[in-house]
């Protein structure tokens, strides 16, 4: 049995963006959103390489960082403490993130913006459930006028 929960599949299919943070090799925090965390087995997630330069010069440099994704059906949230392990350009998995890209892309009105550069392939060391804590949900029993 692998580390990562059944429960967060849904998580990881796109519909809310998700984000890393790295650090440089001298400390430097960088944190930015990306299009896609896959899941990849119950230990390894690919995580899509598009735009973040920095994030990938900062995994290089230092292969661990924290993902944050989020449920769009019950909005509870996970950090993965991951390592990086190798970058795919072609294969089943590069394959299945590029075509679930464009379909978000299409979706949003992006499609040819976004391409694929690499699935980048992290093994998962942790994994921290944190429900209610990163997204404020209104008060149902508080009128309309007061929130």
């Amino acid at each position: 049995m692998g580390i990562l929960p059944d429960e967060i599949k849904p998580a990881m299919q796109g519909v809310i963006p998700s984000h890393v943070v790295t650090c440089s090799r001298d400390g430097a925090p960088n944190a930015t959103s990306i299009s896609q965390v896959y899941y990849v087995d119950p230990d390894h997630v690919a995580l899509s390489h598009q735009f973040f330069n920095k994030t990938v010069r900062n995994v290089r440099e230092n292969p661990r960082a924290v993902v944050w994704v989020i449920s769009p059906e019950t909005f509870d949230a996970w950090d993965l403490e991951v390592e990086y392990d190798h970058s795919e350009t072609s294969g089943p998995v590069f394959e299945a993130m590029d075509m679930q890209i464009e379909a978000i892309a299409s979706i949003v009105g992006m499609k040819g913006i976004f391409k694929l550069r690499a699935a980048d392939i992290y093994r998962v060391i942790s994994v921290t459930k944190n429900v209610d804590e990163r997204i404020p949900l209104p008060d149902i029993d508080e009128p309309a006028g007061r929130r």
